[in-house]
């Protein structure tokens, strides 16, 4: 199983971006769907997950400006990214986890914001 993210790039300020993560091999029942982000020097962070059901949970510094979706035909999540702040600036990986406990993180993506 792999998972492929994509969509990162460098942005100013105030913009959007919109990051994917596909899933290739045989991966099944895939619960939790999930973006978490390193920045230089610090650890890497939650940012978003989405349930099989479609429930969410953001972290507090993004709510309001993210969103996460997903399309289980697809195996993939996306990442919708508003009123980017430099702040954001990390890489942002990818996580599956299935109902079996199995987890998959995705190869990273980065996201440069300039002020």
């Amino acid at each position: 199983v792999q998972l492929q993210a994509s969509g990162g790039g460098l942005v100013q300020a105030g913009g959007s971006l919109r990051l994917s993560c596909a899933a290739s091999g045989n991966i099944f029942n895939i619960l939790t769907m999930g973006w978490y982000r390193q920045a230089p020097g610090k650890q890497r962070e939650f940012v978003a997950h989405i349930l099989s059901g479609g429930s969410t949970a953001y972290a507090d510094s993004v709510k309001g400006r993210f969103t996460i979706s997903r399309d289980n035909a697809k195996n993939t999540v996306y990442l919708h990214m508003n009123s980017l702040k430099p702040g954001d600036t990390a890489v942002y990986y990818c996580k599956f986890v299935t109902l079996r406990g199995y987890d998959y993180w995705g190869q990273g993506t980065q996201v440069t914001v300039s002020s």
